[in-house]
Order: C-alpha cells, then sequence, then structure tokens
C-alpha cells in the first residue's frame, strides 16, 4: 500500500491514470466515472449542502459539488493531493488526516448532511471499515447519508473471480468491500453494483435505533 509519500509523488499524474484504466474497463477502476456520478446524483437528489469527503484525493467528485454551492470539508493523507484541492476548491475547509486514526477531531463539532468516501477505504480491513462506518454515523445529520464508493462486489465469489481474472494486476494490500459481508454488521447498507468491479454502498442513519 502507499503511504502518503507515495501519494504526493503519484498525485499529478493521479487523474490520467484512472482515466486509462477506467477507459480500457479494466480493474481497478472500471466503472470509476460511473460510481462519481451516482454518489453525484445522490446528493444533487437529496437534502442537504453540507458535505464532508473522507480521503478526497485531487477533489475529482468534490469540486463539482463545489462549484454547485455546496459546502466541503475534506481530508486526504497526501499532502500534495491537499494542494491540488485547494486550488480546484480554495474556499473549502481541508486538512491533512489519515482516516485509518478515526473521525477527524478537528472536525468534531460539524454535522454533515453527506459523507462521502470514494476509492479510498479499501486501504483498510474489514474490522477498520466497520468501525469507521459506525464512529462517522453520529456526525450525520438525521437524513445524512454515508456514500462510498469504490472497487466493491455483491459476494466474495464475485471478489475472487476478479482477483483471479485480473491475474497481475490485482492489488493484494487493498481490501475490498463485499455487500453479503458489510450487511451483516451495518444492516442498513445498500449497495448499487455500477461495474463488474465497482460500485456504492449508501448507508443512513436512521436504521441503527436512533443513532444521535
Amino acid at each position: 500500500m502507499l503511504n502518503s509519500s507515495g501519494f504526493d509523488l503519484w498525485a499529478d499524474g493521479y487523474d490520467k491514470s484512472v482515466q486509462l484504466s477506467e477507459e480500457d474497463d479494466a480493474y481497478p477502476f472500471a466503472g470509476y466515472k460511473k460510481v462519481l456520478g451516482a454518489v453525484y446524483r445522490s446528493i444533487r437528489e437529496s437534502r442537504g449542502t453540507k458535505v464532508l469527503d473522507m480521503g478526497l484525493g485531487t477533489a475529482v467528485l468534490t469540486q463539482r459539488l463545489y462549484q454547485d454551492g455546496y459546502e466541503i470539508f475534506g481530508l486526504d493523507f497526501s499532502e500534495k493531493m491537499l494542494e491540488i484541492a485547494r486550488e480546484k476548491m480554495p474556499g473549502a475547509r481541508l486538512i491533512q488526516y489519515d482516516f485509518s486514526w478515526g473521525f477527524p477531531p478537528a472536525f468534531a463539532g460539524e454535522r454533515f448532511d453527506f459523507i462521502v468516501c470514494t476509492y479510498a477505504i479499501h486501504h483498510l480491513d474489514d474490522r477498520q471499515k466497520v468501525e469507521l462506518i459506525r464512529e462517522l454515523l453520529p456526525h450525520l445529520t438525521e437524513e445524512g447519508l454515508i456514500l462510498i464508493g469504490d472497487v466493491a462486489f455483491q459476494t466474495a465469489e464475485e471478489l475472487a473471480e476478479c482477483r483471479r481474472a485480473s491475474g497481475g494486476l490485482w492489488d493484494e494490500e487493498e481490501l475490498y468491500m463485499v455487500e453479503e459481508t458489510m450487511s451483516r454488521e451495518i444492516p442498513n447498507l445498500h449497495f448499487e453494483k455500477l461495474s463488474f468491479c465497482s460500485g456504492v454502498f449508501t448507508i443512513t442513519k436512521q436504521a441503527h435505533g436512533g443513532t444521535k
């Protein structure tokens, strides 16, 4: 897995490398634009204007929301990625932070209508993912949504098949979400499959027994 320095080195070419993978309909970024588009539509079609992007990278998604007038908060552990994001969104509140540490204390007093995480949560194992999601829920408004777009699968069998088909391209250090596994721990979770290796998880606050 790349550390923050590795992502700093990758920052300038990140958007291009994603584009090439998607154009080839190849793992890991097949369906990338569909994933970001689905997250964007979910936000635009729902109430609220306050967005937290966990691992915003070069702000491909949040730049559009920023231009639409949304109030943007964001974090990334790569300072170089943040420099690019700040140029695109000078009025956003962005911090350098590693979300593997949990919810950022700098935003502790905030409540968000949307918490998004695209192509980033795969750096956590399943236990860490569940813990992070549960930690995020109290920081949502009552009708708020957590939206996670990434390499993802409905079943462990689908993941295994993609792994076999990808051969040497498969990244053994990235740990992808599987609906049948996550739904046992996060019951208020819905998965929309958007390509053979990607999709969007939508998690609501209400089904968690009125989490406050």
